[in-house]
């Protein structure tokens, strides 16, 4: 994924976090002097909503979601390449169903509104198909990133290659 990109993902999942922890801090204060803000939770939840999807690509692009290697792990480079290019060719037919999904839901919910807030619930719902498209990209870079440096041996599509293979079993 261009540096650009990963940038805007750092920043806008950093944003996402001190909102969230502003909202829910005020909510907490408003409330303790007899002031709730209703719809601050509603819209932290929103914003979790969206943090998580961000978080999620950033976690895929960098290769730190936990994974259960045991079978291949004994295999060649290559043949672990193939596998994992197979998974992310399927990983990526899996979230296009899923966000053509959630576009569906997310029109049905052009009139629902979002708790108290008042907002539409398609906010919520648009989330999903925004997520898939963002961890497809970040499973495609990491793709197109594995077979550039595949006469190296460097990262997989989905595992490191660093330290990380060495580290000793608990």
């Amino acid at each position: 994924m261009p540096r650009y990109l990963a940038r805007i993902e750092l920043w806008l999942g950093s944003a996402l976090l001190a909102v969230i922890v502003a909202l829910v801090f005020a909510a907490s204060v408003a409330r303790f002097f007899g002031h709730p803000l209703i719809w601050s939770i509603d819209l932290a939840q929103l914003l979790f909503i969206w943090l998580c999807f961000v978080g999620a690509s950033r976690a895929m692009r960098e290769r730190g979601h936990l994974g259960v290697d045991l079978l291949i792990r004994k295999l060649g480079w290559e043949r672990r390449l193939l596998i994992e290019t197979v998974m992310a060719v399927l990983f990526i037919l899996f979230m296009a169903v899923l966000a053509w999904e959630g576009y569906t839901l997310t029109l049905l919910n052009r009139e629902r509104v979002f708790g108290d807030s008042g907002l539409p619930y398609a906010l919520v719902t648009i989330a999903v198909p925004v997520g898939c498209l963002l961890l497809s990209l970040s499973i495609i870079a990491n793709t197109f990133e594995a077979w550039r440096q595949r006469q190296v041996g460097g990262p997989l599509v989905f595992t490191r290659t660093d330290d990380s293979d060495d580290r000793r079993e608990l």
